[in-house]
């Protein structure tokens, strides 16, 4: 089954590394009793990720929060070493969480996997953005190629808030 505007996201847990190493949280630790902006990339540092879909995240996480939202999160099915090189370069450290789900649980478990072992990069997630809101989901908006970034970027999600 894949997540639809009106579901509750699943339990799950992620890999966040900080300061003192890695550490887990839970949807509900992430999800509960907030507004939070959540999108998905296909995979850290690729072209399209790292190029076109994570900057303006980056630039509207002010914007984001002058709107209500308590955080911007990014999820990935990368390790959560990868995730934190991708935070320092891409600048998005102290602005956007992000999350490991390195075995793809949380992806599986709304249904925004897609095999691409074709090219050697193993299960990953399709590239999305929402809106939860005390857990449930609000906005969705998903592309139809993990290559582009147009339905799911931080400018459109603001269109819908």
């Amino acid at each position: 089954m894949t997540i639809a505007k009106g579901d509750r996201l699943p339990e799950a847990t992620f890999r966040v590394l900080g300061p003192e190493g890695i550490t887990t949280l839970t949807t509900g630790d992430i999800f509960d009793g907030k507004k939070v902006v959540l999108f998905a990339v296909p995979g850290a540092f690729t072209p399209t990720c790292h190029l076109k879909h994570i900057p303006g995240f980056i630039e509207n996480a002010d914007v984001f929060k002058k709107k209500g939202i308590d955080s911007v999160a990014c999820v990935a099915v990368n390790d959560p070493f990868v995730l934190g090189a991708w935070a320092d370069a891409s600048g998005g450290k102290s602005k956007i969480l992000f999350l490991s789900d390195g075995n793809a649980e949380f992806t599986k478990k709304i249904g925004m996997d897609f095999d691409g072992s074709g090219i050697g990069l193993g299960t990953r997630s399709k590239r999305y953005a929402m809106l939860v809101d005390d857990g449930v989901v609000k906005v969705l908006n998903v592309e139809d190629s993990p290559g582009v970034a147009v339905e799911s970027t931080a400018a459109k999600l603001l269109e819908n808030l």
